[in-house]
C-alpha cells in the first residue's frame, strides 16, 4: 500500500480493510498513525536488507560488492512486485517539506543508508579498486542521484531505457573513480 499511496495514504482504516481486520483490532497493534508509519519504515528497511543488501554482501569486498549492490538496488521494487515503486523514495518527497517525528525517523534511515554506501566506497578505495583521493561523499551523492533519476525515469516517465541509462551513468561514475593506472 505504501508503495502505491505514499506514507500518508496508509491509514489504520485502509490497512484494516486491506488486511480484512477490524479497525479496532488493528488499532490494538498500532496505537497511532505515527507508530504505524514507523513500523512501515522498519519493515521497508528489513525488506531492502533482504532483497538488496544481503545478496550483495555475498560478493568480495570493494568494487565487486558495490557493483552487486547497485545491480540489486536499481529497479528492486519492480523485481519484488511493488507496483507503486520505491516507498522510501516516495516518502522522501512526501516528507521533504514537513517537520515531524516520522520525518526524523526517515531522515535517520536515509543517513544510515548513505553511511553504508560510504562504507562500501571506502572499502573499494582500501582494496585499491578506486583511487585514494576519491571524494567518497561526492561519489555517494552521485550514486543516490542515479538511483533517483532511474526511479523517476522508470516510474514516472515510463521510459523503457531507464535501466540502460542508469547502468551507463553508474559505469561512468566507476570509470572516473578508478586509479589512474587501471582501466577496469
Amino acid at each position: 500500500m505504501m508503495s502505491q499511496t505514499g506514507l500518508s495514504g496508509v491509514t489504520l482504516g485502509k490497512l484494516a480493510e486491506h488486511a480484512s481486520l477490524s479497525k479496532s483490532g488493528l488499532f490494538a497493534h498500532f496505537r497511532s498513525k505515527e507508530q504505524l508509519q514507523t513500523e512501515l519504515l522498519n519493515y521497508t528497511a528489513e525488506f531492502v536488507q533482504t532483497m538488496v543488501v544481503d545478496p550483495a554482501m555475498q560478493f568480495p569486498e570493494g568494487k565487486p560488492r558495490l557493483e552487486a549492490l547497485v545491480r540489486h538496488w536499481l529497479g528492486w521494487t519492480a523485481r519484488v512486485g511493488l507496483s507503486g515503486g520505491c516507498p522510501v523514495a516516495a516518502a522522501v518527497f512526501e516528507l521533504d517539506d514537513t517537520e515531524s517525528p516520522i520525518r526524523e525517523k526517515f531522515l535517520a534511515k536515509e543517513k544510515e543508508w548513505r553511511g553504508f554506501l560510504n562504507q562500501l566506497v571506502q572499502e573499494a578505495i582500501d582494496k585499491g579498486h578506486f583511487r585514494k583521493d576519491l571524494d567518497v561523499k561526492q561519489f555517494v551523492w552521485e550514486l543516490c542521484g542515479i538511483y533517483l533519476a532511474h526511479h523517476v525515469t522508470f516510474r514516472f516517465i515510463r521510459d523503457p531505457q531507464a535501466n540502460s541509462y542508469a547502468e551507463i551513468a553508474f559505469q561512468a561514475l566507476i570509470r572516473r573513480s578508478l586509479p589512474v593506472n587501471k582501466s577496469g
